[in-house]
């Protein structure tokens, strides 16, 4: 039986080799993280199961296939966006100019979004879907989807600051302009 002491120390060991690894061929650093996770889960489970030897070239191999799993995820949740967008109304039918602007606003905050996150978002917000069936759209546990709408949404908070802090001139949100046209108001 493998002893956690002989895990911790395979990491120290290896875990900047295989993040090194991911880090130069992932997205962001964070998918890179998560991967590198991934990579020594696997690798616990097949010292517990199979009492396999493990190097630094076995733990690249299994995180070169997580990163292919990743990728091969992320074409299937590019495609289910497409499919939902295609099948989307590309007019916005609302006779109150505030909701067209707001939704506008909306789909231009989720289109700079990472694919996952905006899939994540749109599914659970915009189609109103329980967090256990976007879970399975997904195809990821309903822990991870609840840490990706967590992260997705403090990623859309962050960019829809950044676009109502460009429309107001650098003002906070709820700030109200300057008035520079004197006490009288504009004339």
């Amino acid at each position: 039986m493998i002893s956690f002491r002989n895990v911790m120390e395979l990491y120290e060991t290896a875990a900047g080799d295989v993040y090194g690894y991911l880090v130069r061929r992932c997205p962001s650093a964070t998918v890179a993280e998560d991967l590198t996770a991934e990579t020594f889960l696997a690798a616990t489970r097949a010292l517990h199961q199979h009492d396999t030897e493990l190097t630094v070239g076995w733990l690249i191999g299994t995180a070169r296939h997580k990163l292919v799993d990743h990728w091969r995820r992320e074409a299937r949740q590019r495609q289910a966006l497409e499919d939902l967008y295609e099948g989307s109304p590309t007019a916005i039918d609302s006779p109150d100019p505030i909701h067209t602007i707001e939704t506008i606003h909306v789909h231009e905050v989720l289109s700079r979004l990472t694919p996952h996150h905006r899939a994540a978002l749109t599914l659970r917000y915009l189609d109103g879907l329980p967090v256990d069936q976007v879970a399975s759209l997904l195809d990821r546990s309903l822990h991870a989807t609840e840490s990706l709408l967590i992260r997705a949404k403090a990623a859309y908070r962050s960019l829809a600051v950044d676009r109502s802090d460009d429309r107001s001139g650098g003002r906070a949100p709820d700030q109200a302009p300057d008035q520079t046209l004197g006490e009288g108001g504009p004339r």
